[in-house]
């Protein structure tokens, strides 16, 4: 899979030191000229050392300034139409179809390039301490946290989640230093899940924070931060084609936790079934 460069670069941003950013806004503002310059005239640009350029290129997993080069040439030079497709109105039903798929796989394969194996570790760690994992979102984050305590329900850790954000409130303020909140926004600006993050973290408890933006409150101020990539189009916001990621790192929560879990899983799994196994025809 083709490093998105770019991608990186914005979901990294809350982790670089001072100088990391200083390149890293300077490339987000001027790919161009990272494609057309030396590693000498970046620098001297910047007014730091060559080594300083190249480390950056390091952390980002290039092996070099001439690799960095590269990719960001393949990501700006590919016609836009094929990384950003738009729906028209010329366009039959599998049309839509099929460029809908591809932006949901665009999505799953930016988010994977950029999720911290580190920070996915961090989280999934939490959740195996915790006492009680709580789901939080509002508008279509709350199908989200919804589809966490659905799947969380099967783990045999206490779990909940609640459409409501006044009953999301009262819940975080419930909460306690054993418990962890799942707080899940795409902008990471909505103010009502920002609320409900800080009750949450008054309270002791830690929160897991699910977003597309790094510099926003949820990105920066959650504990542990994980971060999922999409794009926008006329009839397709970026909030809506972000959901594929959300869902996928919920999965990857999910899994990670029962499969490290295994024996309480199991057996919660097993009494789940017994439980709705009259349910069905």
């Amino acid at each position: 899979m083709a490093q998105n460069c770019l991608s990186k670069i914005r979901s990294y941003h809350v982790k670089f030191s001072e100088k990391e950013k200083k390149i890293a806004d300077y490339i987000l503002k001027n790919p161009e000229n990272i494609i057309h310059n030396t590693i000498n005239e970046v620098a001297e640009d910047l007014g730091v050392a060559d080594a300083t350029v190249f480390r950056f290129c390091k952390r980002l997993g290039f092996k070099g300034y001439q690799a960095m080069k590269i990719a960001l040439a393949s990501e700006i030079m590919t016609p836009m139409q094929q990384i950003h497709e738009e729906i028209t109105e010329q366009d039959d039903e599998k049309h839509i179809a099929e460029k809908i798929f591809r932006s949901n796989i665009r999505t799953l394969e930016h988010t994977l390039q950029i999720l911290d194996k580190d920070s996915l570790k961090k989280a999934v760690d939490l959740i195996l301490a915790a006492n009680r994992v709580n789901f939080y979102g509002t508008g279509g984050s709350a199908v989200i946290a919804m589809d966490g305590y659905h799947k969380f329900v099967r783990t045999g850790i206490a779990t909940f989640a609640f459409i409501d954000s006044h009953f999301q409130l009262m819940s975080a303020s419930q909460l306690t230093p054993n418990d962890v909140a799942v707080v899940i926004s795409h902008s990471g600006t909505n103010r009502d899940t920002i609320n409900i993050l800080k009750v949450a973290k008054e309270n002791g408890a830690k929160v897991i924070g699910i977003t597309s933006f790094p510099k926003s409150p949820i990105g920066q101020d959650a504990d542990v931060a994980l971060f999922t990539s999409s794009e926008e189009t006329e009839y397709r916001s970026e909030a809506l084609a972000s959901r594929i990621g959300q869902l996928s790192l919920i999965d990857a929560l999910y899994v990670n936790v029962m499969v490290l879990n295994k024996a309480e899983a199991n057996h919660t799994l097993e009494k789940v079934r017994n439980a709705i196994s009259n349910t069905r025809i």
